[in-house]
């Protein structure tokens, strides 16, 4: 009968630390269109493969009258499970709980799981929605969050941490999820910002929302700090379940390889013909990108931030890749600021992670202007050229329209170690675009001819033979700048042979204590 009675309290206290803060709060969180923290582990994980740590962990606080208020599991709720199979460790805030705030205990249990994640060699997901840290508990709950950031950078480069915002995340919560390789937030009710509405108010003077200081929005399309917005709590679990889907365990590993019965050599026509005759005008550089890759399937990244670029994964013959594509519907495709560190840091992900880099190129240059200069664009162009001259995963790139001076070094050329460069026929490799180029070249004879319309036709025939030299991709060939000149309907099955031949592929950068990359 002792036993059984053991056995009883067991389930009683398990029971217990399921329930939380208590129905109440839980009926609370479902009111505000939120899920608890349980349920969100159990919508992530495959059924049934959730094993919970720390379950009967408590606070260990005196202060204010805290001693007399305890929660089983205090806050956070920790374990592993799989995904689509594979191991992967996650903790998700308990809002129920002290309003999900941070303590010494609760940080311990996320630590924990952090520290086995990186020994084992599995992804971290964190699931946030959290007041911030516990103000009862003072030092030792900034010494916990101090604690989480340490081991975020340790493990930064070894294993994908991924982090959804479901929720608030304020002060110095925020810098785990910024430390994270991604973040994905809801567009209802999530958002982050290091001081909040009021703060603002009351040092300068601005009246904010929650919402326009830190939303989902916001921090998706201006500011960065987000990669994906959900429309839900729902689509963005699935998004974490797809976006793992594409990445390996850790860093000693490769992607999985997935089964494919999209033909390797499936021709898409459209591309021969899809760069428009006039070279100043756009075309969507992502229809480009569904039509060679597996099955059309493309998940981006960064979606509504720089959307001068395009940044995201995808797959050929079955094996995930990043794509990195200038977008000439968007400003023409220049680099600017935004699109450097955006492209840069996805750039440094995939060659973290052993992912194969794909670049399709169409850019006229970076973006002049006040505007560009002041806020720093050499050293944020700087990144991306120090990320891609770093990397060394297999780097094929593909030439589509114009590769203009700098910007031409930038985006994976062959100076950058890039290991198999083609161009369409419809290439322009030069320093810079003919009106600027013939400006620059004969400006003392323009400024000579007197008669407008002679001085108009000395220039358009100037740049008609500047076209005819550089307006192709055959110049580059010449120097072996360019592997090979391709037909446009053939880029699919180009790539995946190429992606074959660098299966096997090692390159080691000099050894270092670590890289000093342009900050």
């Amino acid at each position: 009968m002792l036993n059984q009675e053991k056995i009883k309290q067991l389930i009683e206290l398990r029971a217990k630390a399921k329930l939380g803060g208590g129905q109440k709060r839980i009926d609370a969180q479902h009111a505000k269109g939120k899920m608890t923290a349980r349920e969100r582990i159990e919508m992530l994980l495959d059924e049934g493969s959730f094993e919970e740590f720390d379950m009967f962990v408590t606070h260990r606080c005196t202060n204010f009258g805290m001693e007399e208020t305890k929660f089983l599991g205090d806050g956070v709720v920790t374990g592993h499970g799989t995904i689509d199979g594979r191991v992967v460790y996650v903790f998700a805030q308990d809002f129920t709980v002290f309003g999900g705030s941070l303590s010494e205990t609760y940080a311990q249990k996320i630590c924990k799981v952090m520290d086995i994640a990186m020994k084992v060699g599995a992804p971290v997901i964190g699931l946030n929605d959290s007041g911030g840290a516990r103000i009862q508990e003072g030092v030792t709950s900034l010494a916990g969050y101090t604690e989480i950031f340490q081991r975020n950078i340790m493990a930064s480069g070894v294993i994908p941490q991924l982090s959804a915002i479901f929720g608030p995340c304020a002060g110095g919560a925020v810098y785990s999820p910024a430390l994270t390789d991604f973040i994905v937030m809801s567009k209802e009710n999530s958002y982050m910002f290091l001081t909040g509405p009021k703060v603002v108010k009351g040092v300068t003077g601005e009246v904010v929302t929650d919402a326009e200081l830190g939303g989902a929005v916001v921090h998706g399309s201006k500011s960065g700090v987000s990669h994906f917005i959900a429309e839900d709590e729902k689509e963005g679990i699935l998004l974490l379940r797809k976006l793992l889907s594409y990445l390996p365990q850790n860093n000693l590993e490769d992607a999985p390889l997935v089964p494919c019965d999209d033909p390797i050599d499936r021709l898409e026509e459209s591309l021969n013909t899809i760069i428009p005759d006039n070279p100043n005008k756009p075309y969507d550089v992502k229809d480009v990108i569904h039509a060679i890759v597996d099955n059309h399937e493309f998940l981006e990244v960064h979606r509504n931030y720089a959307p001068n670029i395009v940044v995201g994964f995808a797959r050929f013959d079955g094996v995930s890749v990043g794509i990195i594509a200038n977008q000439p519907a968007y400003l023409a495709g220049v680099l600017d600021i935004n699109a450097s560190r955006k492209a840069a840091r996805f750039v440094r992900f995939c060659d973290a992670f052993n992912i194969p880099l794909v670049t399709l190129e169409d850019v006229p240059g970076f973006l002049p202007g006040t505007a560009q200069e002041y806020g720093g664009i050499i050293i944020h162009g700087a990144k991306l050229l120090y990320a891609y001259g770093e990397a060394t995963v297999p780097k094929i790139t593909i030439v589509l329209r114009k590769a203009y001076g700098g910007a031409y070094c930038v985006m994976s050329s062959k100076h950058l170690r890039g290991d198999i460069n083609y161009a369409w026929p419809t290439a322009e490799i030069a320093v810079m675009g003919p009106k600027g180029a013939i400006e620059v070249l004969q400006s003392k004879k323009i400024s000579s001819i007197e008669d407008p319309a002679e001085r108009e036709e000395f220039v358009k025939k100037s740049e008609d033979e500047y076209k005819d030299q550089f307006a192709n991709p055959y110049n580059a060939a010449k120097y072996g700048y360019i592997d090979d000149v391709i037909e446009p309907r053939n880029t699919r099955f180009r790539i995946i042979r190429a992606l074959k031949s660098l299966a096997t592929k090692k390159e080691v950068n000099p050894p270092k204590k670590h890289s000093n990359i342009p900050l």
